[in-house]
């Protein structure tokens, strides 16, 4: 039987070495290193909310699948309101059963719950839209200096109360994290 959890203290080494698996698995060890670094750093730092830390086990508490909700600002505002979904990772041999999207719907509810209003991802549209992400460039949600994407469409945004989108805008910096912009 499959559990959706917030993270434990038993599963916090355990989770550094699987999205590291997951995501060397996926792209190559710098990556696999890089994500692994950020959720170092993430839970670090004033961004990190314990609550929306989650895991999904199986029968024997092996992890099968991890996202990670963080608080995000643009430009200094919205920090209590927007969230930052990142990383999101499920055990190769699991994916396409549905696994993230069990996780992100739990993580939404969860935040909703604690008053977040959206959340914020850059990523695969392929990957998001079926969550209910659009182009966040479309509500005034735009890439800064620091944030190289593939595609504008590569920036999502997802309201968890409706008509939030309205009053939320700004530039997207990742400069607030070393992992992502590769500075020590």
């Amino acid at each position: 039987m499959r559990e959706i959890k917030t993270m434990t203290q038993k599963h916090r080494g355990d989770s550094l070495d699987f999205v590291e698996y997951v995501f060397t698995d996926h792209q190559d060890e710098r990556e696999g290193r890089m994500v692994r670094a950020l959720v170092e750093e993430i839970r670090r730092k004033p961004y990190y909310v314990p609550q929306l830390e989650l895991i999904m086990t199986d029968e024997q508490d092996q992890i099968l699948g991890y996202v990670m909700f963080s608080r995000f600002h643009l430009e200094g505002k919205y920090d209590r309101e927007l969230l930052l979904l990142s990383p999101a990772a499920v055990r190769p041999q699991f994916q396409r059963q549905h696994i993230s999207k069990e996780l992100i719907e739990y993580g939404f509810g969860k935040a909703r719950e604690m008053g977040y209003q959206a959340v914020l991802v850059e990523g695969d549209p392929k990957n998001y839209r079926a969550r209910g992400f659009v182009t966040a460039a479309d509500h005034g949600i735009l890439p800064g200096k620091s944030v190289q994407l593939p595609s504008i469409d590569c920036l999502m945004v997802r309201e968890l109360v409706p008509g939030a989108l309205e009053h939320i805008k700004g530039y997207v910096e990742f400069d607030c994290y070393e992992a992502l912009t590769g500075e020590e």
